[in-house]
C-alpha cells in the first residue's frame, strides 16, 4: 500500500483571474505615459536637408514651428503644387506669419517671450525666395531667434 494516491481525473485547475485587473491598469498606465500626442498634422512634403554641425533645441515648448514646402499628394488638389507655408494645421500666406507670431507670444508667459525660438522646417526643394519672405516677416515682428531644422548627415548629400 502506498501512502500517496494519484488523482484519477486529469483535469487542470481553473486559471485565477484575480490579478487580471491589476495587469490591465498597469498596461493602461504604461500606454498613457509612453504615448506622445502629435501636435500638428503635416500637410506639406518635408524632406529636410542634411547638415553636419547641428545642435538640439533644449525646450520644445518655447519653439514656434513654421513649415514650408510643396503640399503633399493628399492636399495637392485643393492647395496646388507650388510651395506653401503651413502654420499649425492650416495653409497660410506670408502675410499671416505676423499674426501667428503675435498669437504665439500672447499665449506664453511674459518672462518666457525673450526665449521664444522660431523653427523653420523647410523642404530641401523649396525656393529660397519663399524662405526670404518668411525671414522678412519675422524681422518685422522682431522674431530674430531663428532655427533651421535639418537632418544629421553630410551637407554634400544635399547636392543633386
Amino acid at each position: 500500500m502506498s501512502k500517496f494516491k494519484k488523482k484519477k481525473s486529469g483535469e487542470l485547475p481553473a486559471i485565477s483571474t484575480a490579478s487580471l485587473p491589476d495587469i490591465v491598469f498597469m498596461l493602461l498606465f504604461f500606454f498613457m505615459v509612453a504615448t506622445v500626442m502629435r501636435q500638428n498634422t503635416l500637410m506639406i512634403e518635408n524632406k529636410l536637408p542634411f547638415a553636419d554641425q547641428i545642435e538640439k533645441l533644449d525646450k520644445k515648448d518655447l519653439v514656434m514651428y513654421i513649415y514650408a514646402g510643396k503640399p503633399s499628394s493628399r492636399y495637392r488638389a485643393s492647395a496646388g503644387s507650388t510651395a506653401r507655408i503651413q502654420l499649425n494645421d492650416k495653409f497660410a500666406a506670408v502675410e499671416d506669419i505676423k499674426a501667428f507670431i503675435l498669437a504665439e507670444r500672447t499665449a506664453k508667459r511674459e518672462e518666457l517671450i525673450p526665449f521664444l525660438t522660431t523653427a523653420l522646417k523647410v523642404d530641401g526643394d523649396t525656393n529660397m525666395g519663399l524662405v526670404g519672405d518668411i525671414k522678412k516677416e519675422l524681422r518685422e515682428v522682431q522674431a530674430l531667434k531663428i532655427n533651421y531644422t535639418t537632418r544629421q548627415g553630410k551637407a554634400s548629400s544635399n547636392l543633386k
